[in-house]
């Protein structure tokens, strides 16, 4: 008797664990989830890592040498075009300016009164011409004497030589007026040059001087980027830069708003490779600027390659390969099979299917904690 009871406790045992087994371990490795293919739309697109930069950014530097008197802006403040954006001292400048106009008015009016003399002259040139040419006459008549005509004679040459020296004193009147003039403009030349003004609007990005330093000529002073220019310089490989174009959707997102995605499109391709990464720049411009933005800035794109719709999309991460062929397992009466796909098109977690599936089909949702997966194999859901 109680051999027997040993059998049956022993037995019940056995199938108890056999019960839990089934139920606790075999049940669980054998149930999977399901997921149907979708219908929709999808975008293809390359992504590449770069960083904010600018078409155009201006070096707002000094032309001359000099001590800087004022510095009208600062480091992350918006300009005008034609705004005065920092002064260098003249020094002596203007004195010499001042100096300069003053000589101008003095040879202005010797000119002029150069011009009034020979005017004179002149009238009285017509006076002593036509005494001169009377006694010419009366002495070829023998009414005049020979010195009294000598003297009408000489007057003339007299009068001649005076408005000769008057003209020669204007032309001289005149040059200097003219030097003087080119001097002025060559001293308010290099005074214009001691104001810098800003060539666009925009955005100062960095300020590189302080007000009583001394600066060399061409060193920077500020540095002013045209915000219509901001765009980021992105970097794509090879591989998969052949596909974009310009004009295409981007997706930006910056690393200081990485839960925002800022449209953009392609502006530029380079027409260089870079021989060492093997990969290209491509250069994408923002629909609306991002404020505020930071120059060097890293950021991420996704370029907008395709656009494929009403397409069979199914998450990538379903897809599995058997015999070297791409396909996804599917659940069909409590069993698995492996299903071939003919994919057409990838982009991030999506995949495009032509053909092998349909949205009633029942694809397997892989789990590594699952038994494993093989032809026919009984499967719950």
């Amino acid at each position: 008797m109680k051999t027997w009871t040993k059998y049956i406790i022993t037995f019940l045992i056995v199938a108890l664990g056999a019960v839990v087994f089934y139920f606790k371990v075999y049940i669980p490795k054998t149930t999977y989830q399901i997921i149907s293919p979708k219908i929709g739309s999808l975008n293809v697109q390359a992504y590449g890592i770069g960083s904010v930069d600018a078409k155009d950014i201006y070096t707002i530097s000094a032309q001359t040498g000099g001590r800087i008197t004022s510095i009208f802006t600062d480091e992350g403040l918006w300009v005008k075009k034609g705004d005065l954006i920092a002064e260098i001292d003249p020094v002596d400048l203007p004195v010499l300016l001042g100096e300069a106009k003053a000589l101008l008015a003095k040879v202005e009016y010797e000119s002029l009164a150069a011009k009034k003399e020979v005017q004179s002259l002149n009238a009285q040139k017509e006076l002593i011409k036509i005494s001169y040419e009377r006694y010419e006459k009366l002495y070829k008549q023998k009414y005049a004497a020979k010195a009294e005509y000598d003297k009408a004679n000489a007057d003339l040459q007299s009068i001649n030589a005076q408005i000769g020296a008057s003209s020669a004193h204007i032309s001289s009147s005149e040059a200097e007026v003219s030097r003087v003039q080119k001097s002025i403009e060559a001293i308010e030349v290099k005074l214009s040059r001691l104001k810098l003004y800003a060539p666009v609007d925009g955005y100062v990005i960095s300020k590189d001087a302080q007000v009583s330093q001394t600066v060399l000529p061409a060193q920077a002073i500020v540095k002013i980027v045209d915000t219509k220019t901001v765009w980021v310089k992105a970097y794509i490989d090879e591989q998969i830069s052949g596909k974009i174009q310009l004009g295409q959707k981007v997706e930006i997102t910056l690393r200081s708003q990485s839960d925002k995605i800022f449209a953009g499109r392609v502006q530029r391709i380079s027409a260089i490779s870079d021989a060492v990464t093997q990969e290209r720049e491509i250069n994408i411009s923002f629909d609306h600027l991002p404020l505020p933005f930071y120059i060097n800035e890293q950021a991420q794109v996704a370029i907008t390659t395709e656009k494929f719709d009403n397409i069979m999309t199914i998450d990538a991460t379903l897809l599995s390969q058997e015999n070297g062929t791409n396909g996804v397992w599917i659940a069909k009466d409590s069993h698995a099979y492996f299903q071939e796909l003919e994919i057409i098109a990838r982009s991030g977690k999506l995949v495009g299917v032509k053909s092998g599936v349909d949205e009633s089909t029942k694809i397997i949702v892989l789990n590594p904690k699952k038994k494993p997966l093989s032809e026919g194999m009984g499967i719950h859901l």
